[in-house]
């Protein structure tokens, strides 16, 4: 599994948003598919809610990598 850390400016960031941001997703269809099908992990945990807030400190899976929030 790839990780990979980005870092946002912003107090969260949602997570269809932070899977095109880290290049997981090519568009928001794409993530809203990835993320409605099971195949997101936030924290360890499945998250099937796209707009879910993502802060500095979590970690997202998909896709065969890791993305840790700065």
């Amino acid at each position: 599994m790839k990780e990979i850390e980005k870092t946002i400016t912003t107090e969260f960031i949602k997570l269809d948003a932070l899977l095109k941001f880290a290049g997981i997703a090519d568009t928001g269809g794409h993530a809203k598919e990835l993320v409605q099908s099971g195949m997101v992990k936030v924290n360890g945990e499945v998250c099937t809610m796209r707009g879910k807030k993502i802060r500095p400190g979590d970690t997202v899976e998909a896709e065969d990598t890791k993305v840790r929030i700065v």
